[in-house]
């Protein structure tokens, strides 16, 4: 998947009627590759799909910058930028074709947007490429995060480094044009660190993808950042340090470009990726330009967002994001122990307010992803395993992610663990939130482990499947739909042991992709395994599907009317006293009778 010209036709609309003169006058080539790194599985093999789930924003943003620079020819009058995009998750990089391109004229490498979790693989592209002598630059949350908080250089960045690889952090804007300028010079320097620049970002150049490249995701789905940055202080996040904790924005007019930028290719589908959008300080802005356009024009405008728990109290917050288009919002809950929010500082999540936040997106035809957090300090597999029980019976969410809190570099938590001394996992690799990379005060390795792949099969039983369907049907959300959201959530853990996040649709493997220091294997042997893996996975995604199928079947003949204890209308007075998720620690219990105690002030002063 790539664009071989900047202004491709296929571009944001207007760029292309550009491009005549400028590429009539260039007679020399530099050739940009932004690339976005995959990781690998247990196996060490690169995990990637025919199609993936989630766009990368930071890809698109690279790609928006490219464009703006190649446009003003900030290497020159006579010299064409050629930019090729791939994100690994749904494309195979191919080595051999950059390298040919580079020693041809000039260029350079960007592996963009790098996770954790994603820099052994970023740096084994690296390696390949600067064996030959090829230019490369990694950036990304694990480069900027590590540098932000760390002491010292870690050393998979030394590694880098000594292989000749620039290694950039903060962000690119105001600051793009001048590392292609040191890459066409022969200029490259070892490290550019911008953490304390970051810039704003209204009328910077807009993220943007080609349909060529969004092609690559399940239903097309783009992605943009409408702001940076997050005012909370969660200890296990990377967001506050890397992004900063200032709101910084889009402006109504931008979103307004990206939008329309995509519609004209026929993209219709968003991911704003703000780790917070409700605490956008251009939300009703943003909100109302979306409107006008789905509304007056009846644009197609579908987006997934993440908001907080306490967005439901922002005055028509809800209501704008829906008819904005919003039909799908991630929420961080983490946990329903009130300890446990506590020692993560993330003191604005109150549980005695998830269930009215719930059913307010529900009543505006939301539906509802909730992140939930395995792990922490008082947790143990007896009271995991009762906290998803309640949560089944007494919280109306729909979608239920599991993660292993993970001490990511970049996070207050990660700093803290390395300053005390205590051991984490050194394989950079483990750390996507679905491995164990430190030790738990409670529980060992494995049973954590444990009960976070037992997690999913908790929580996404049949009966379960069947309560969500009824609740969906209940509340004016399609069945259908709902099922196969279930269906994505349950199946990747289960049958190919990765998060949801990171699957997709048929997982691609190549014998060859494989991590570096691993052998590779024999073709026949490999190829067997393969086929056997894709026969037996799909086997047993069939049978979960036709499970699926009949529980939906039955949801849909069922004509009675439904209502059970999640969805029953929020009664502070009741549910305090009955709920369990109220009464089943004495932290739960302290926080209702607060909650009482702020809402009888409240109603007194009224």
């Amino acid at each position: 998947m790539k664009t071989d010209h900047p202004f491709h036709s296929e571009q944001t609309p207007g760029v292309a009627n550009r491009v005549g003169s400028i590429a009539s006058a260039a007679n020399k080539i530099f050739s940009l590759f932004l690339l976005k790194p995959s990781h690998y599985d247990d196996d060490g093999y690169v995990i990637q799909w025919a199609k993936s789930s989630i766009p990368s924003n930071t890809l698109a943003v690279l790609y928006g910058l490219a464009l703006d620079c190649a446009d003003r020819r900030v290497l020159g009058h006579d010299v064409e930028i050629r930019i090729t995009a791939w994100d690994e998750t749904n494309t195979r990089i191919q080595i051999e074709r950059i390298i040919r391109e580079i020693q041809a004229g000039s260029g350079l490498v960007c592996l963009v947007g790098v996770q954790t979790n994603q820099f052994p693989r970023a740096l084994d592209i690296a390696r390949s490429l600067r064996s030959a002598g090829v230019p490369v630059c990694i950036g990304g949350f694990h480069v900027s995060g590590c540098l932000a908080m760390l002491p010292v250089i870690p050393p998979e960045m030394r590694e880098a480094m000594e292989l000749g690889v620039t290694l950039f952090a903060g962000e690119a804007e105001e600051h793009f044009e001048h590392l292609l300028q040191a890459a066409y010079t022969g200029r490259l320097e070892p490290l550019y660190n911008h953490m304390d620049n970051l810039p704003g970002i209204e009328q910077a150049p807009i993220p943007f993808l080609p349909a060529n490249v969004v092609s690559g995701t399940s239903r097309m789905r783009t992605s943009f950042d409408a702001g940076r940055g997050c005012p909370f202080l969660c200890s296990f996040c990377t967001i506050i340090n890397v992004q900063g904790r200032k709101s910084r924005t889009r402006s109504a007019d931008d979103v307004e470009r990206i939008v329309r930028a995509n519609l004209a290719q026929g993209v219709h589908n968003f991911f704003i990726t703000d780790d917070n959008l409700a605490r956008n300080q251009n939300w009703e802005a943003i909100f109302d330009r979306l409107i006008s356009l789905r509304e007056v024009e009846g644009q197609r405008i579908y987006i997934v967002a993440q908001v907080d728990t306490m967005c439901h109290k922002i005055k028509g917050f809800i209501e704008k994001a829906a008819r904005a288009g919003v039909n799908r919002v991630f929420i961080g809950l983490e946990t329903i122990n009130p300890d446990s929010l506590k020692q993560a500082r993330k003191g604005q999540n109150q549980i005695t307010e998830y269930r009215a936040l719930l059913q307010a997106w529900h009543r505006h035809g939301v539906l509802t992803y909730a992140g939930y957090i395995l792990g922490f300090p008082n947790d143990t597999p007896d009271s995991i395993e009762r906290d998803i029980r309640i949560i089944q019976r007494e919280l109306p969410i729909d979608i239920l992610e599991f993660f292993i809190l993970t001490p990511l570099p970049g996070s207050a938590d990660h700093k803290r663990l390395y300053l005390d001394g205590v051991e984490m996992d050194s394989d950079m690799n483990h750390y996507d939130l679905f491995h164990v990379t430190t030790r738990h005060s409670r529980m060992s390795d494995e049973e954590l482990l444990g009960i976070y792949r037992k997690a999913w099969e908790l929580y996404y039983t049949p009966e379960h499947v069947e309560t969500v369907l009824r609740r969906a049907k209940h509340w004016g959300y399609d069945p259908h739909n709902m099922m196969w959201k279930l269906l994505s959530f349950y199946a990747p853990p289960v049958l190919e042991h990765v998060h949801p996040l990171e699957g997709g649709i048929f997982r691609r493997k190549y014998r060859k992709d494989r991590r570096y220091g691993m052998p590779l294997e024999n073709p026949l042997v490999f190829h067997a395994r393969t086929t056997w893996e894709i026969f037996s996975k799909y086997t047993r995604f069939l049978l979960i599907y036709l499970r699926y199928r009949r529980t939906l079947r039955r949801v849909m003949r069922d004509n009675h009317s439904y209502m059970d204890v999640a969805m029953t209308p929020v009664d502070d007075v009741v549910e305090f006293e009955q709920l369990e998720i109220f009464n089943f620690t004495g932290a739960a219990r302290t926080a209702a009778e607060k909650a009482q105690r702020r809402r009888k002030a409240k109603s007194l002063s009224v």
